[in-house]
């Protein structure tokens, strides 16, 4: 099968940035099984093990598409999606405000983002944990940590800070965010027991995550999926969260505790030892591999190459989010 894959930002991934992370991972175990993979994405791309094709800002996306293409998988939707000849597929990862109507060839990261755009079409993000290193169960482990925007304020940041005050001696290392932001100003506590790490990717991101007790993860929307969440996993780390959007379905009760109460989660981040690190890691590498990743799409794929929609009626929005931010009881 001959696959492009369309994307408007750079590859490969330097630091933070989800979804460049999982079409690399996609692409790469597409090649794998013999499929013959490209990319349509922005200059200064580059790719070992697939071929690359930059966007012409000047010319339509559809007019960009190689006549050899057998199937084209949109990572957003196109003004001129409508004039496309080729099947497609698009994957949506993130959430909408508003009552616009998707495509019938949508596919969204998890059930329950499915679910509420009135959809049963989703493939879970997974990763290549090859490319994340072995997993040593032998390290001290001394702090938690926060992995994902801290300026975002659907992240809650100041949750997972509170959260750690609320214990007696715990600590907690923030990966994605600095004290400081132009945006949101100073951030609401000195604590010595609260370090941050800034924007970390690589090694030393997988270094801190090895060295972690656990993810914080205590965001105040419906998160559509959460790499944040499987990349913690792989590395031995139970999920302390709150139970809104993928959480209830990624975060089964042998890996993790969710509420919106802070009480329950610094009570059980004091008790962390009650999950196991083998058993979490497991869960990651068996449940969200790549491998499945690409099962999953190559099963799409086949689906609209015969003529099929992926959903029946338009995906939509089932209901607004009447508030700003989900609850949080401290």
């Amino acid at each position: 099968m001959k696959i492009l894959i369309v994307y408007s930002g750079i590859i490969p991934v330097k630091l933070y940035g989800g979804t460049e992370r999982v079409i690399w991972y996609l692409g790469k175990e597409l090649v794998k099984m013999g499929h013959e993979v490209t990319y349509l994405v922005s200059e200064d791309s580059f790719c070992d093990f697939a071929s690359i094709i930059y966007i012409d800002k000047k010319k339509k996306i559809v007019e960009q598409i190689p006549n050899s293409i057998d199937i084209v998988h949109f990572n957003f939707t196109p003004q001129d999606i409508d004039t496309i000849t080729k099947p497609y597929v698009i994957t949506i990862q993130g959430n909408c405000k508003d009552y616009r109507e998707f495509d019938r060839n949508t596919i969204f990261v998890s059930k329950n983002h499915a679910n509420r755009y009135m959809s049963d079409s989703y493939v879970y993000n997974s990763l290549d944990w090859e490319d994340y290193g072995t997993y040593d169960f032998s390290l001290k482990k001394d702090y938690f940590h926060f992995l994902g925007k801290a300026a975002w304020r659907v992240k809650n940041i100041q949750g997972a800070i509170d959260i750690i005050k609320k214990t007696k001696k715990e600590k907690l290392k923030v990966l994605g965010g600095h004290r400081f932001n132009i945006n949101m100003g100073l951030r609401l506590t000195f604590s010595s027991r609260v370090t941050f790490c800034g924007m970390v990717g690589g090694n030393k991101k997988n270094q801190l995550l090895n060295n972690s007790k656990g993810l914080i993860f205590p965001v105040r929307w419906h998160e559509p999926f959460g790499l944040a969440i499987i990349e913690s996993l792989y590395f031995g780390c139970p999920v302390f969260g709150t139970p809104y959007g993928s959480l209830p379905e990624i975060v089964i009760k042998d890996v993790g505790i969710l509420s919106n109460k802070i009480d329950i989660l610094a009570n059980a981040v004091e008790n962390s030892d009650m999950f196991s690190s083998k058993i979490c890691h497991e869960y990651a590498v068996e449940k969200f591999n790549s491998k499945k990743m690409a099962e999953s799409y190559l099963e799409k794929y086949q689906k609209v190459m015969d003529g099929e929609t992926l959903n029946e009626n338009f995906p939509k929005l089932k209901e607004k989010q009447s508030k700003k931010f989900l609850d949080w009881i401290k």
